[in-house]
């Protein structure tokens, strides 16, 4: 066979070949697709992806049914995603325990960037440092400085090991330099009645759950750990702000898919999901609950799964937390 005849009968099955991605990506979905969420039903990922799949349905004509996984800290639902056949018929929407599981479980059955196709960066859910009212301080300096004075009663509620909650305390410790005890709940509604008694004297949780004994000034917000003020709480300046440099311990996380699933399918579900992020009535429901919407390129949320590995990895380390 001739060199010429030879690149002519192999070029003919790569360009079938590279028009059957193009199809595939122009025709799906043809059937629904699930989200996988790792964790209950009414929190915050949930939220994203019930109010983001609705908008896929129309959209794109098929179902985005929202399927809750949660357990093991939400190691069971992202394991059930990592293992879903790459063919973009299973996504899953993640949180800041993503990029925190992999210091503290010894064998996860999946990696928080090689088991994944990123697809796109969701939201940012910033922490409130809300502090017993009766506390002789208004802002985080004061904090700090009390804390360091009565080491036997700064005692901060957690939501648990791993936690957002419990992984804010400890990057404190590790800046401010202050003492603390830390004493595990489960969960916001458990941490939160002893804050507002006063068992406790400091508990960094999430807008969405705090905010509201904020406004009812059961509990005094001194500031927001992520490094831009809160659109939901703006006047609660952020703790970089008030002297923590480099302080942020907001959660986060996005759209993955398994890894292997057709880089045109993944490309398609970032420009729609980036379209209904943008969407007003999706960005007021979001922002009501405390989420700050993103957005951009899975480029993008690569890179930012990739920084927080490296934040949060340092944080387990100095902490002396060791894997499960």
């Amino acid at each position: 066979m001739q060199f010429t005849t030879l690149i002519k009968t192999l070029a003919v099955p790569a360009a079938l070949m590279m028009a059957a991605g193009l199809a595939s990506a122009q025709n799906y979905p043809t059937r629904p697709v699930t989200i996988i969420v790792p964790a209950p039903a009414g929190g915050g990922i949930d939220l994203i992806a019930r109010v983001v799949g609705e908008k896929l349905s129309v959209k794109l004509g098929q179902p985005f049914i929202v399927e809750n996984r949660p357990g093991a800290s939400n190691n069971l639902g992202t394991a059930v995603l990592a293992n879903a056949k790459p063919d973009g018929y299973t996504i899953g929407i993640v949180g800041g325990s993503h990029n925190i599981n992999k210091f503290l479980f010894k064998n996860l059955g999946w990696d928080p960037e090689k088991s994944f196709e990123p697809i796109v960066y969701t939201h940012e859910i910033p922490l409130v440092f809300a502090i017993y009212p009766k506390l002789p301080v208004k802002t985080m300096p004061e904090l700090v400085n009390w804390m360091k004075a009565n080491p036997a009663e700064a005692k901060v509620a957690t939501s648990g090991r791993g936690s957002a909650q419990e992984m804010a305390a400890e990057m404190f410790r590790m800046v401010s330099g202050v003492p603390m005890l830390l004493i595990p709940y489960k969960g916001s509604s458990a941490a939160q009645p002893d804050l507002v008694a006063g068992r406790t004297v400091l508990y960094i949780d999430t807008i969405s759950a705090i905010q509201e004994q904020v406004k009812a000034g059961n509990v005094r917000a001194v500031a927001v750990s992520s490094r831009n003020r809160s659109k939901t709480l703006p006047n609660v300046p952020t703790a970089e702000e008030q002297g923590l440099k480099g302080y942020d311990a907001s959660t986060n996380g996005g759209f993955l898919a398994p890894a292997g699933t057709p880089k045109d399918i993944a490309a398609k579900l970032n420009t729609e999901i980036n379209a209904a992020l943008k969407l007003p009535e999706v960005r007021a429901k979001l922002e009501a609950a405390g989420i700050e919407v993103q957005g951009g390129t899975a480029q993008a949320y690569a890179a930012q799964i990739k920084s927080d590995l490296a934040k949060w990895g340092k944080v387990v380390k100095e902490a002396g937390i060791q894997p499960e």
